[in-house]
């Protein structure tokens, strides 16, 4: 979403520090360029205006002029803006009752804006989290609504509720009586969008509302209708109240305006963010780590934890020990590729990684070489895969035929994993040449 406001951001950082000496009109000039880059981002204007003013009044004080390093002191001046401007109170968690009692989430938007997808990934989350969640159909309005989040939810292994009613409020209070009863302490309701917003969807959603008295209501934004998205999210607080967003399509091309000016204008925080198609793809917004993406400083944390997703503690002492013995075969290099593929798409990891954000780019990593990679290994049997060097070049005829490849890409899958073994076994067993390998990594 961010690309092209961060790059646009790199290059005024990289300029600005180049300067001999810091000066007042070259913060001018810099605070100029950005406010460019924000209005070409469609960023709300009156959010640009706010934003700006308040750098130039931080930036041009003495603090900054007479200060060791200015151009970094005015990089954590704009970074501090812009962490305001996302949120500024960190990652807002859902409000919820105790594990005994129902709690219940009121999910609203507009049609098309993903609410339905994004009902049951956040179902699939909570039930992660320990929850007994109940997904309830109450979009009546819309033909599939409820066959699709019934689709959902027994994909996801969480139960739903809908009837065969024209009363969303009958519908919504019968599911509440039944989380009860059947002790869901989650009930996550899905209501009727429009094309558009009118009276009638309103009142609709406003009874619902006044009927089961919700713990939570989150309107789910698409990411990609801009400052129109904004607009509506700001009306649904004026008529019936909203205690956070979800910003839908999060990864999807779109200039980014509508992240950077919702909580401004609505004055609610954005709670979650949906991050692509998967039911998994829904993560927790964090205002600071998505300032340090959008200004091109990467984002360590994030990645860190994607990792430890896949990348277990005792796992991890496994191969590290394997590493050392030099016992690390084809079998655990299977399992590193596989794992590396749950982490998500190349280009996401890329901007998480501090400095890599226009220095290094998908096209750089063959992915396509990751898949052939994979392809040879499962061709293998266990024995080859256990160890590599029984295979002569008969076997290597046959697992360059089974997986589609050449007798020369065989060989040089090998001779890489041979590499590797040999980097991984010194990176094991040396700590200085541990220590030395984070220092250039900034670690």
């Amino acid at each position: 979403m961010f690309d092209s406001i961060s790059e646009k951001f790199s290059n005024i950082f990289r300029s600005f520090g180049s300067k001999g000496k810091i000066t007042q009109k070259n913060i001018e000039e810099a605070v100029e360029e950005i406010k460019i880059a924000l209005l070409e981002a469609d960023v709300n204007l009156r959010v640009v205006r706010r934003f700006i003013n308040r750098t130039i009044e931080e930036a041009t004080g003495e603090s900054v002029l007479k200060s060791v390093d200015p151009g970094q002191q005015f990089i954590k001046i704009v970074y501090d803006r812009m962490v305001q401007l996302l949120g500024d109170v960190g990652q807002q968690e859902l409000k919820l009752k105790g594990p005994d009692t129902p709690s219940v989430i009121l999910m609203m938007g507009l049609q098309g804006s993903g609410k339905t997808t994004t009902a049951a990934k956040l179902a699939l989350r909570l039930k992660k989290e320990g929850r007994r969640p109940l997904l309830v159909a109450a979009d009546l309005v819309r033909p599939a609504a409820i066959l699709q989040l019934e689709i959902l939810a027994e994909q996801i292994g969480v139960p739903s509720y809908s009837e065969k009613s024209d009363n969303p409020i009958k519908v919504a209070k019968n599911a509440l009586a039944l989380a009860k009863k059947e002790q869901y302490n989650t009930v996550i309701v899905d209501t009727s969008g429009r094309l558009h917003l009118d009276e009638t969807m309103m009142k609709e959603i406003k009874a619902i509302h006044d009927a089961i008295n919700p713990d939570e209501k989150l309107f789910v934004a698409d990411a990609m209708t801009g400052q129109n998205g904004v607009n509506i999210a700001k009306e649904f607080e004026e008529k019936v109240g909203i205690s956070g967003v979800i910003l839908s399509k999060f990864d999807s091309d779109t200039r980014g305006g509508a992240a950077l000016s919702l909580s401004s204008i609505v004055g609610k925080p954005i709670k979650f963010i949906g991050v692509g198609e998967k039911v998994e793809d829904l993560e927790p917004f964090y205002p600071e780590r998505i300032a340090s993406r959008i200004l091109g400083m990467g984002d360590v944390v994030s990645l860190v934890e994607k990792a430890q997703e896949v990348w277990d503690e005792k796992e991890s002492e496994r191969v590290q020990k394997k590493m050392k013995e030099n016992t690390f075969d084809l079998h655990d290099y299977l399992d590193q590729l596989e794992n590396m593929n749950k982490m998500g798409s190349v280009d996401k990891l890329i901007d998480m990684i501090p400095g890599a954000k226009g220095q290094i780019s998908e096209d750089d990593i063959d992915t396509k070489e990751l898949v052939r990679e994979k392809a040879i290994i499962q061709s293998m049997t266990y024995a080859e895969r256990s160890n590599y060097r029984i295979l002569g070049p008969t076997r290597r005829r046959r697992v360059a035929k089974g997986s589609g490849t050449s007798v020369s890409e065989v060989n040089r899958m090998i001779k890489k994993f041979e590499k590797m073994r040999l980097m991984m076994r010194k990176f094991a067993k040396n700590k200085k040449y541990q220590a030395s390998m984070l220092k250039h990594m900034g670690m």
